[in-house]
């Protein structure tokens, strides 16, 4: 049985997708359903998802991607906004301009590894024009686009880049 390291330590970012298999949208539920699961600050949950399955707002999508059209070829693209508003009426601007980020990192995190563990290929793609991905999918100020979320059957399957040996990262007591 796989453990929860090994669902981690597993997963890739995908950016080549089988096109003709489409995501049940009981799968796309259950995968979404993992995500409000993420802590949050003062439980204010503040993600949004918006589903993209129709092919010519993925690609203005991809376009606003800074031209990633490879995000095209997922059937499914989820974006991922922060509900500044949300966290901000308990915790103020910290709210607004880091703990609903904070948490709607966390939940994207879910998102990635719930569908990696389903079978399914995804990638975090943070590198898009917010504004121009507000106007597309009519995103209301105050409702701010984290990520965009590409997922589908895997096409391809990366080796696991290096990483940074773990006791080169830690610091004890202090930096």
């Amino acid at each position: 049985m796989e453990t929860i390291i090994d669902v981690i330590k597993s997963r890739r970012s995908i950016r080549r997708f089988k096109r003709d298999e489409k995501i049940p949208r009981e799968d796309l539920m259950k995968i979404l359903e993992a995500s409000i699961y993420a802590p949050s600050a003062g439980n204010r949950q503040p993600w949004e998802y918006i589903i993209i399955e129709k092919e010519d707002v993925k690609r203005k999508i991809a376009e606003a991607a800074y031209n990633q059209m490879w995000i095209t070829e997922a059937p499914t693209v989820i974006v991922v906004c922060a509900n500044e508003n949300r966290s901000a009426l308990r915790y103020g601007e910290r709210g607004r301009t880091l703990y609903c980020i904070q948490d709607t990192a966390a939940a994207i995190q879910n998102i990635l590894l719930t569908a990696h563990s389903m079978g399914y290929g995804t990638c975090w793609v943070g590198a898009f024009d917010e504004e121009e991905v507000r106007r597309i999918l009519d995103i209301p100020i105050g409702v701010r686009p984290v990520a965009i979320i590409p997922i589908g059957k895997p096409n391809e399957k990366p080796s696991m880049p290096p990483r940074i040996p773990l006791e080169k990262l830690l610091h004890y007591d202090k930096y």
